[in-house]
């Protein structure tokens, strides 16, 4: 018993970090950026992007963005999304480092999704 509950306090604890780590990592303000034609840059693998995503969201996997970043305009605002948020912040990172200056966090593509259908009501 005691084992178990050991257990359960860790993945407790990882998932409480992790929750904290994608709300201190994700950019606010992101509806705007969209409304002002940012375009939403969906990191996960083609087989993720077809189960589903953001209408009119471009989908460049997180390994291939090494290579295929320079089919993106640099001076363009980027919103970048995942199945969590983890991929789309290494995307965010990689971007940056190639002189990208206008790139945000948007998380998972879900939760952004769910946020831009809140707000066009």
């Amino acid at each position: 018993m005691k084992n178990v509950l050991i257990v359960c306090g860790v993945i407790l604890t990882v998932y409480i970090i992790y929750r904290v780590y994608r709300y201190q990592t994700l950019d606010n303000g992101l509806d705007g950026l969209i409304k002002k034609g940012a375009v939403i840059l969906d990191v996960r693998t083609e087989k993720e992007f077809k189960t589903g995503h953001i209408e009119g969201s471009v989908n460049i996997s997180l390994g291939t963005i090494r290579e295929r970043y320079i089919e993106l305009d640099p001076d363009k605002t980027y919103i970048t999304v995942c199945s969590h948020g983890l991929r789309s912040v290494k995307a965010e990172n990689i971007l940056k480092e190639r002189g990208f200056k206008y790139i945000h966090n948007g998380g998972a593509w879900s939760d952004l999704q769910e946020t831009i259908a809140a707000n066009n009501k």
